[in-house]
């Protein structure tokens, strides 16, 4: 999508879009018959970019693109070979994030758009990250796709000012692509490692550009590492999910952990702090722990207490709650909650009732933890996610 965009412009996103999709119905009937390419995305680039081309010619729009996009051949549609142009992918990602991320497009808008078009996230994986409906994750996207076809938007040409005041966004979208594949929302696949290697690779491109070698790009990076140095102890041997209590410690991966406190000290050159050096600083305590009864709780309570001021989230909230539990007793845990302003769209999420019924039992109420356990359970947007919390919730517990 990147390419294709940025080679033939915004205007004709409409025609990539279904060009992109063709491909990959190409390749799911003819890669079950035959052989899969060697370079599989060689391949999907260049049906799709055949496509294109004949859409082009069927429309009749000999225009300046058709003239010079007809150099390629069509009979080599199937061959498999080099995608043009390929040490641009990562940089064409960017530069269409840069552009998706317009501060006149609303930032809802704006995250919807960049993580179905560029980051091929279902319409129902969006609506469950963002905490939204369905319906209004198609709404935001029409619109601003709409918007960015009606802009004459000079792909490689954003000033500085421009890329500057834009990078912020562009964490954001980089952050829920790595949280989606941490803990996906995907019908069949719990933890989607292919997304977070993505996302880790986009900021690293990032780090190494004239404007994305900031502090909070690294703070970005080094969460990303901490977490992907858990990631293979976050399955047991049957696929099913794992608590962090419940993990193999000596499965973590102390190479990872090593790169990211290097990036996490390079982040701290700057004189701000963000949402990022607070989270890593989180994760980095997780990862440094000997065990999960030696974690120092008190650390991840300040912090996130810095968190709900320097980024206010009732999600920060909510670990603040679970934090608390495990540093002075659960009945301080649920003391938070009870104060907390909690917005509709999080009070009715299996977070909410998976939290609630938690600190529930352990304080002894297990009637109100038992509801709350089985609404969690009833709102829980996968199998896996429900399995996990079956086990956390209901197995182990006595009524």
């Amino acid at each position: 999508m990147a390419l294709l965009l940025r080679r033939t412009g915004m205007q004709y996103i409409d025609a990539i879009e279904d060009s992109v999709q063709w491909a990959m119905t190409q390749a799911l009937e003819l890669w079950s018959r035959d052989n899969t390419p060697s370079k599989p995305s060689a391949w999907l680039y260049r049906v799709a970019y055949n496509h294109l081309l004949s859409e082009f010619r069927a429309t009749k729009r000999k225009d300046l693109l058709l003239t010079e996009y007809l150099a390629i051949e069509e009979n080599n549609i199937f061959k498999d070979e080099e995608v043009p142009f390929s040490g641009e992918v990562g940089d064409s990602m960017l530069r269409m994030l840069f552009v998706a991320c317009n501060e006149v497009i609303p930032i809802e808008s704006q995250l919807v758009f960049t993580l179905k078009s560029l980051c091929g996230f279902s319409i129902r994986e969006i609506a469950l990250r963002l905490f939204i409906t369905e319906a209004n994750v198609y709404k935001r996207y029409s619109r601003a796709k709409q918007y960015l076809k009606n802009q004459p938007i000079e792909l490689d040409n954003l000033t500085d000012k421009e890329v500057v005041a834009r990078l912020s966004l562009v964490h954001r979208v980089l952050y829920l692509v790595f949280t989606e594949g941490y803990l996906s929302s995907h019908t069949d696949m719990v933890i989607r490692q292919d997304l977070c290697e993505e996302a880790i690779r986009l900021v690293r491109l990032l780090v190494d550009s004239k404007f994305g070698n900031v502090p909070d790009s690294h703070a970005l990076l080094a969460l990303m590492y901490f977490h992907l140095a858990r990631i293979k102890a976050r399955q047991d041997d049957c696929g099913a999910l794992l608590l962090l209590e419940q993990q193999n410690r000596n499965q973590w991966d102390s190479q990872q952990t090593t790169i990211a406190m290097t990036f996490l000290a390079q982040s701290a050159n700057g004189d701000i702090i963000s949402r990022y050096h607070v989270e890593a600083g989180i994760a980095a305590e997780h990862c440094l722990s000997p065990s999960f009864s030696q974690t120092r709780w008190d650390k991840i309570v300040a912090s996130y207490e810095l968190l709900e001021r320097i980024a206010p989230s009732p999600l920060h909230q909510l670990n603040r709650a679970i934090a608390t539990a495990e540093w002075q007793g659960p009945q301080a845990g649920l003391a938070i909650l009870k104060s907390a302003n909690i917005p509709n769209w999080l009070n009715h999420s299996y977070y909410w009732y998976t939290v609630q019924a938690d600190l529930l039992f352990r304080c002894g109420q297990k009637v109100l933890g038992k509801k709350q356990a089985e609404l969690a359970i009833k709102a829980a947007p996968t199998d896996s996610i429900k399995q996990l919390l079956y086990k956390r919730l209901l197995e182990r517990r006595s009524f």
